[in-house]
This record gives structure tokens, C-alpha cells and sequence, in this order.
């Protein structure tokens, strides 16, 4: 009988240490989960698409997009453009006299923060490398018979996060309670944003 646990261990635990850094998806869940706004659709998104893009990765996608330089290129520019445009719109909420408190403003839509979702996830090149390429890759060290195995550990570990990420989140709610408290947010955002948008176009274009 295959022993099932360390290869579900293997890959939530690699998939875990890849999501958790600091990028521009996780602030963005990371706010909705401050303003409590439709958390459960933005997680379950961010989840299933980890899910299906490991998946990918496992199943041997990987290498074949490796192969297609052109679209890591479209990617990279696109999700710079997005990156930039929404780390000026959060640097501007910042230094507006009406800060939001949370309960405060107008919410978006539904349609409008699952868009936003898609865009901070699809157009991230660096989301196929996690979720492809490695995952794909450390897949390959498993025996066939674990791989979906491996496959169902990364992905548990992606819905964890986000789950913990965006619900977790109204712990914080006193602390943003201060307008203060998201001119600081807003600040660290629209930073965040356009390093990385600038780290996209510095990769993608020849110096």
C-alpha cells in the first residue's frame, strides 16, 4: 500500500511557502477581506485556479509553455499595465481628504471584484511559474502513482491560505477602524504595485 501523507505534506508544504509572499494578489484579497466584500467567491476563485494551474503543472503543461517565450512577454506587459494603473488608483486613494473606513464607500461588484481578481491572478506571470513550472517540476521527483497526491496537497494549501487570508482579514477590523490605518494600507499597496509592475517590464524588456 502507497503511503499517501508525505507526498500531500511534500506538496502543501511547497506549495504554502510559494503563495505566501507578499504579492500583489494576496493585498488584494487581503483588502476585500478588510472591507468584507464578497470574500467567499474572491477565495473560492483564487483557490480553484491554483488548483487547475497545479494540476496543469503536474500533469506536464509546464514544459510546453516554457516553450512559448512570446506569451511569458504578453503576460509580463499586460500585468505590468495593471500592476501600474492600480498601484496609482491605490497611491490616490491615499492622499484623498476622505479616506474610507471600513463600512464606509460605496463597495464594489461582484462582477467588478472577481475582474480584479482574474487580472491580479492571470496576468501575473510569476503565478505560472509557481504554480506550473515548480509545482510541475517537484512533481516530477514523485513516484506516478503520488503525483495526485502531491497535486491535492498544493492545491489544499492554496485554498487554506486564501481562506485564512481574506476571512482572517476582520480580525484587523479595529486597527482599520482609522482612516489612517488605510492611508497606510493604501501607501504599502500602491508601492508594492508599481515595484512589481516595474520588476515585470525589467524582466520582459531587453535592457
Amino acid at each position: 500500500m502507497v503511503n499517501t501523507v508525505p507526498p500531500f505534506f511534500t506538496g502543501f508544504a511547497l506549495s504554502a511557502a510559494l503563495i505566501m509572499a507578499i504579492g500583489a494578489q494576496n493585498l488584494f484579497v487581503l483588502r476585500q477581506g478588510l472591507r468584507q466584500e464578497h470574500v467567499g467567491p474572491i477565495v473560492l476563485f483564487c483557490g480553484s485556479v491554483d488548483a487547475l494551474l497545479i494540476i496543469a503543472g503536474v500533469a506536464g503543461v509546464g514544459a510546453f509553455l516554457a516553450a512559448i517565450p512570446q506569451l511569458t512577454l504578453a503576460l509580463s506587459l499586460g500585468g505590468a499595465a495593471f500592476l501600474g494603473w492600480y498601484g496609482v488608483k491605490a497611491l490616490r486613494r491615499m492622499a484623498a481628504p476622505d479616506a474610507m473606513v471600513v463600512g464606509d464607500s460605496a463597495g464594489v461588484t461582484l462582477g467588478r471584484a472577481l475582474t480584479a481578481t482574474a487580472a491580479f491572478t492571470l496576468l501575473n506571470p510569476h503565478v505560472y511559474l509557481d504554480t506550473v513550472l515548480l509545482m510541475g517540476t517537484a512533481a516530477s521527483t514523485q513516484a506516478s502513482a503520488v503525483r495526485p497526491i502531491f497535486a491535492a496537497g498544493a492545491a489544499t494549501a492554496s485554498f487554506t491560505w486564501f481562506a485564512a487570508l481574506g476571512y482572517g482579514a476582520r480580525l484587523l477590523k479595529p486597527v482599520f477602524a482609522r482612516p489612517a490605518a488605510w492611508r497606510v494600507l493604501d501607501a504599502f499597496v500602491g508601492i508594492v504595485m508599481l515595484t512589481l509592475a516595474a520588476s515585470l517590464l525589467l524582466h520582459a524588456l531587453p535592457v
